[in-house]
């Protein structure tokens, strides 16, 4: 039985300084990923974490549940999505912003680490939209009435709101959550330790309001052609609106994956080289 078998076996999570090394080696490998398999990685992310947010959306469309239970148990309807993408496998961008660590221990360069980070993103993009069409004509939004539809538009209608620093903020506070749960995703050793680890820092960014980029791609899009067909209060929705949020949304997603990969990075790697 190999070393990695046996450390398989082991009942514990990897400890902070082990999980920062596997950090910086998950980093390596995304980095020298095939451009044409990273994107369809990404497609599948995108799709994932949409699946995640039309669940969300599914609950939402009860509005005699209270505030504070929509909020909580919706937020555990996401983690539907963050679950695929860390089992499953599949290339999300938020998470993939810890490969920040991989490019401060000089394994990665920038340009590969950039060029990962931008076929992801379009990939994730393209596996939204497909999930947009895809819950569309499979009338999910119809579901209770049309209350489900109507969850849909509200839900991106309060997302296009805020002024841009507001989202901007949210963005970070959002992905700070995000890659903290991937991190325990990384430091898991079962299906049982991931999906479990995840469960309390993402339902509280969805809880919380929280801007997730990725999310966002199918939110936006989906409340929309909603909106185009007479969904919500007219014109609640743009393109214009669509590229506001996820410009504010990626830039603070990014800054909040970059304090906790460099975070403890420099805890942990710096330890190491001592």
């Amino acid at each position: 039985m190999s070393q990695e078998d046996l450390n398989a076996l082991k009942p514990d999570a990897l400890s902070p300084a082990q999980t920062e090394a596997k950090a910086e080696g998950v980093g390596v490998t995304k980095a020298g990923m095939a451009p044409a398999k990273c994107f369809v990685s990404a497609m599948l992310a995108g799709a994932f974490i949409a699946f995640g947010g039309m669940f969300f959306c599914l609950f939402l469309g009860d509005p005699t549940i209270p505030f504070a239970v929509q909020r909580l148990v919706g937020g555990i309807c996401f983690c539907l999505g963050l679950s695929l993408v860390l089992i499953c496998g599949a290339e999300l961008f938020t998470g993939n912003v810890l490969m920040c660590a991989a490019k401060a221990s000089g394994k990665i360069s920038w340009g590969a680490m950039l060029k990962n980070w931008v076929i992801v993103w379009l990939g994730n993009l393209v596996g939204a939209l497909v999930a947009v069409a895809l819950v569309y004509f499979a009338q999910v939004w119809a579901m209770n009435g049309g209350a489900v539809g109507e969850a849909m538009v509200n839900v991106a209608a309060g997302k296009v709101s805020p002024d841009w620093v507001t989202l901007f903020f949210k963005g970070i506070m959002c992905n700070v959550l995000v890659c903290l749960a991937v991190w325990i995703g990384f430091a898991g050793r079962t299906v049982a330790d991931k999906v479990v680890g995840i469960i309390l820092p993402i339902s509280a960014f969805v809880a919380c309001g929280f801007e997730h980029c990725v999310a966002n791609m199918f939110f936006l899009p989906m409340a929309f052609i909603l909106n185009v067909m007479g969904v919500g209060d007219p014109g609640v929705m743009s393109l214009g609106g669509i590229a506001y949020n996820l410009s504010a949304a990626t830039l603070g997603n990014i800054v909040g994956g970059l304090l906790v990969g460099l975070s403890y990075w420099f805890i942990y790697a710096k330890r190491r080289a001592k």
